[in-house]
């Protein structure tokens, strides 16, 4: 049985209300064989940015796509436990529906359609409303992101970091409750990342966006997030609010590249093995 993770802090507003979104001990299985995620739960307080961090295959993207319904995709699913969203179960049901949920990722990569033109790409965004307020949304991301109003060719021509906004603004179109990022800074320049990650925590303000950020650049998410989960072997090891991970002293050592002195730089080997013995 796993053991449970390390706590610093209860998760905001938990005594307030029910979370946003809820992961309730689920298991995610690829292929009918390999074991991904062992027993994840975490919440989603409604109107915050909860980070999600953890190194390459401890089943952070697995987690995002648990929740989003893509599992399918990848001859994944959920074997045990469930994900709940505004009190309903959405584990198990077509991602088109969870879309019309309220919830949109932001794939890693982007994953914008780059044969289809800026403005196409944030149509496609709206695919599930029937209002009359599209147009209107539009005009509202390129205040976000005014150089996409200039960008009036193929997606496919942009830069990473305009089509990381492209990908972001075609969440927008959704008019989600909930969006799941997945890495967006990945492949960008320091200053492309701060500017995408100001424009992630301006969209949490000004429209109560809730966002979980799966994120490998720990210092920049826990900057914007208000709480945070650390993964490791796809399961939840430590968690609490972003100012606490900060100052932990593992976190600052495994994540943060703080702590641990000469030795932790020059003995990786250790640096792993003493992440597994404490956590693990």
């Amino acid at each position: 049985m796993a053991e449970p993770a390390l706590k610093l802090d209860p998760p905001p507003a938990a005594a307030s209300a029910p979370p946003l979104l809820s992961v309730d001990n689920i298991e995610v299985v690829y292929n009918d064989v390999i074991l991904v995620l062992r027993g994840l739960s975490l919440k989603v307080p409604k109107g915050q940015i909860v980070a999600l961090l953890g190194s390459n295959g401890a089943g952070k993207s697995t987690t995002l796509k648990a929740i989003s319904g893509l599992l399918k995709t990848e001859d994944g699913e959920i074997t045990r436990g469930e994900v709940n969203f505004m009190g309903e179960k959405v584990n198990g049901i077509e991602p088109d529906q969870i879309v019309r949920r309220g919830i949109f990722q932001v794939m890693e990569g982007r994953k914008i359609i780059s044969d289809m033109t800026v403005l196409e790409n944030l149509r496609l965004g709206a695919f599930t409303r029937r209002d009359n307020e599209v147009k209107s949304d539009i005009e509202r991301v390129y205040g976000y992101f005014p150089r996409l109003r200039e960008r009036t060719g193929l997606a496919g021509y942009l830069s990473g970091g305009e089509q990381q906004m492209l990908a972001i603004g075609r969440a927008m179109m959704a008019r989600p409750k909930l969006i799941l990022m997945d890495e967006p800074s990945m492949g960008l320049s320091p200053l492309l990342v701060k500017e995408v990650f100001g424009i992630i925590k301006k969209l949490n303000q000004d429209l109560g966006v809730t966002i979980l950020l799966v994120e490998q650049n720990a210092r920049v998410a826990l900057s914007v997030a208000d709480y945070g989960y650390i993964m490791e072997q796809g399961k939840i090891v430590l968690d609490g609010t972003a100012e606490m991970l900060q100052s932990n002293e593992d976190v600052k050592e495994f994540y943060l590249g703080q702590g641990g002195g000469a030795e932790r730089k020059s003995f990786k080997n250790l640096k792993s093995f003493k992440r597994r013995k404490r956590w693990l």
